[in-house]
């Protein structure tokens, strides 16, 4: 499935369905869940690692990357560039559909590989954000995600662009699709707490484990 089949899935009014992934396990999963768009998110950095905001560098995004473009088949993967990262770099060493960045139309045309792009709803009037999507279409962005949307600015700027436009902070069914992260949608780590609580009685209880017996 190549870039063109997201403008498809917006003529035929299908919404679009990503996630923000950072394993080969849980790659594979989604993968063959039927999603479309797997996202490589730096937001890895902050919610995995422990890091600050912006601290992720490109050299450890495309470790995760890597991971999970070995368990992505069938859906488009796309990389996120790190603040003042190499975009060709990324999408070359990574091989990542298209790379996601937070830029002006001035840099998506420089890019010069499929541009996923971000633009924030708080940023702007509804009317400013409809001409920054239009700019951004323009410049080359085969997607958009817009956050913090909201329904006005967000229906207004889905119906002015050909190109799909998806959000996760802030989006809403009236855009073309969501992108939610994997450990919000299905709470891991935190929601694995029972099983591991569990697994500690059964150890110190001295109980046989499921395992032992494979």
């Amino acid at each position: 499935m190549g870039v063109a089949r997201l403008a498809d899935l917006k003529r035929a009014g299908r919404k679009i369905v990503a996630v923000v992934c950072w394993d080969t396990p849980m790659a594979k999963i989604v993968d063959a869940a039927g999603v479309d768009l797997v996202s490589v998110g730096d937001s890895v950095g902050v919610n995995l690692w422990g890091q600050k905001e912006g601290e992720i560098t490109v050299d450890e995004l495309l470790v995760v990357a890597k991971a999970v473009r070995r368990g992505v088949k069938r859906a488009l993967l796309s990389v996120d560039v790190p603040h003042g990262g190499d975009a060709m770099r990324v999408a070359r060493e990574s091989g990542a559909d298209m790379v996601k960045v937070l830029a002006s139309p001035e840099v998506v045309k420089k890019i010069g590989v499929p541009v996923f792009a971000e633009m924030h709803g708080d940023k702007g009037t509804p009317e400013e954000m409809v001409a920054l999507a239009k700019q951004l279409e323009a410049a080359g962005a085969v997607m958009l995600d817009f956050r913090h949307s909201g329904p006005v600015a967000g229906a207004a700027v889905a119906k002015a662009v050909k190109i799909p436009v998806i959000g996760g902070l802030g989006g809403g069914p009236w855009l073309d699709g969501r992108v939610r992260r994997l450990d919000v949608l299905i709470g891991y780590p935190p929601k694995q707490l029972d099983a591991l609580h569990a697994y500690a009685e059964d150890v110190r209880s001295a109980r046989p484990l499921a395992s032992d017996r494979a």
